[in-house]
């Protein structure tokens, strides 16, 4: 790959760290247009050559994590104690933004994974030996994130899971399994949840950081899916699993508790990535009805596709005015978990149905891996179902709306 130290991440005004109880300080619009320019021609520079060779082979070189470390782009709204740039969250969304624009919509999701919630919740939470053991290397891509929180039998029911992390002297001993894991099959550090005392539910759940260098540790296969090729997911398994003392991430017993304080911008990421993803197959599908010609004329002429392209825009136009509204609020610390539940929803849901438009306007060759827009339609497809299902949205919503 070519040198990624180019592209560098400078941005020298002292800035306060983002931390959850003060409200950080926004970059101005120039400055966050002139840090998507550097992502965007990065991003091309460092994955466009090589993103069809990885969807090919379902996977991605761990050396590209290292390289987009150099570039700055990983992790970016961490403190800059620990190398990094010390921005607000706004620039990781804009990472996972272009990322999706590009159509890279598996490397997109492992780097959510990373960035925007592995690194905030040991930021967030973890003691400043947790920190500064981890974050440093998260930053310079050395070490990748995972969170595994999804079992065989829990689903989207985060308080049904089964792992159990048992208590010996001043050690923990985890047992259990997960399944779906982004970044499972090169992740060095991964955040489990498990149960530590059993009976009470969502009450008993912690957090734990597990290097996955350690004993007992270990992952299945690699789960093979129909979309986002280039975002390994795997099965783990943890089998008397030693963790010091200083592994528990947070309160003990205040697993869930975190894990839904951290909800809002982990769906945030994702309609991100669900707005950004339906824009870039816009732009490649105008680009093609505007050459492709049928019956003597361009697509782009026939009633149907100009009233179609209209309807894409206005539903990707009406879904990233809600997103920058939750966005801001995320910000100023008021975004509730109904509005992050309601953004999640709306925008994955209009990224399948717009993608599925464009693809249409493609005729036969939409339906080709040669074109692109293949790969936009079968990556959307799990957004619906990652980080909580539309079903689960819906209910969420509409607790808040009836009470019950």
């Amino acid at each position: 790959m070519a040198s990624a130290v180019v592209y560098s991440l400078k941005i020298t005004q002292n800035r306060r760290p983002y931390l959850v109880p003060q409200r950080p300080i926004t970059m101005d619009n120039e400055e966050l247009t002139l840090f998507r320019d550097m992502a965007h021609r990065a991003l091309e520079a460092e994955i466009s050559p090589h993103i069809e060779q990885w969807e090919a082979q379902h996977s991605v070189p761990r050396k590209l994590w290292h390289t987009l470390g150099q570039a700055g782009l990983l992790c970016p709204d961490m403190p800059e104690e620990y190398g990094a740039a010390g921005t607000t969250p706004e620039v990781t969304f804009a990472v996972i933004e272009e990322m999706s624009r590009l159509g890279f919509g598996g490397i997109a999701s492992g780097y959510s994974i990373h960035s925007n919630i592995v690194a905030p919740y040991i930021e967030h939470f973890g003691t400043e030996e947790q920190k500064s053991q981890w974050l440093p290397k998260m930053v310079a891509g050395e070490a990748l994130g995972a969170l595994a929180m999804t079992e065989p039998s829990a689903g989207s029911d985060v308080q049904s899971i089964r792992t159990k992390a048992v208590k010996d002297g001043d050690e923990w001993i985890l047992n259990g399994s997960k399944i779906f894991i982004t970044n499972g099959m090169l992740a060095d550090i991964v955040i489990v949840a498990a149960i530590t005392d059993p009976g009470k539910g969502a009450k008993g759940t912690s957090l734990f950081i597990v290097d996955a260098t350690l004993p007992g540790f270990a992952r299945g296969k690699k789960i093979e899916k129909m979309g986002q090729h280039t975002s390994d997911t795997a099965e783990l398994f943890f089998q008397d699993v030693r963790l010091p003392a200083s592994s528990l991430l947070g309160e003990l017993n205040k697993g869930f508790v975190i894990m839904m304080t951290e909800l809002p911008r982990e769906r945030l990421g994702i309609a991100a990535q669900a707005i950004a993803a339906a824009e870039g197959a816009l732009d490649i599908t105008v680009d093609y009805v505007l050459e492709r010609k049928a019956f003597g004329q361009t697509i782009a002429s026939f009633q149907n596709t100009r009233f179609t392209l209209a309807e894409v825009k206005t539903e990707i136009a009406i879904n990233r005015a809600f997103y920058e509204k939750c966005a801001d609020a995320y910000t100023e610390q008021r975004l509730t978990a109904e509005d992050a539940a309601m953004l999640k929803y709306a925008s994955t849901e209009m990224q399948c149905k717009t993608v599925d438009q464009c693809l249409q306007l493609f005729g036969g060759y939409g339906y080709t891996t040669e074109y692109p827009i293949s790969r936009f339609y079968t990556d959307a497809r799990i957004q619906r179902i990652y980080g909580g299902t539309s079903e689960i949205m819906r209910e969420l919503v509409a607790r808040s709306i009836l009470g019950r």
